[in-house]
């Protein structure tokens, strides 16, 4: 997956989210446009082939404001799909950029 590519569909809203993403959003208390503005400013922090039957996913760390944010997304059809959304906090995450 390529950033470029994923900020073009979440800007022309070609991205749907998945029921577990939608739970992890209010769970961190994260809301739809904190979520689209750290895609359209982040980066690609990890990238997962295409394995065993999942398609091709990727781990992107952006901000919305000081708030740090991961976002994993994949592909359905031609759309974008956001599996999951959190704020990174330690144990897992030493800072939004290195697993702990």
């Amino acid at each position: 997956m390529q950033i470029n590519e994923i900020i073009n569909k979440i800007i022309s809203n070609e991205y749907e989210y998945s029921h577990h993403a939608d739970i992890e959003r209010i769970a961190d208390d994260l809301t739809f446009s904190q979520i689209e503005e750290a895609i359209l400013s982040g980066e690609i922090l990890e990238d997962y082939p295409n394995i065993s039957k999942r398609k091709e996913r990727c781990l992107i760390v952006g901000f919305s404001g000081d708030i740090p944010i991961h976002v994993v997304c994949g592909w359905r059809g031609k759309r974008i799909v956001i599996i999951t959304v959190y704020t990174p906090t330690p144990p897992k995450f030493i800072d939004p950029w290195i697993r702990g």
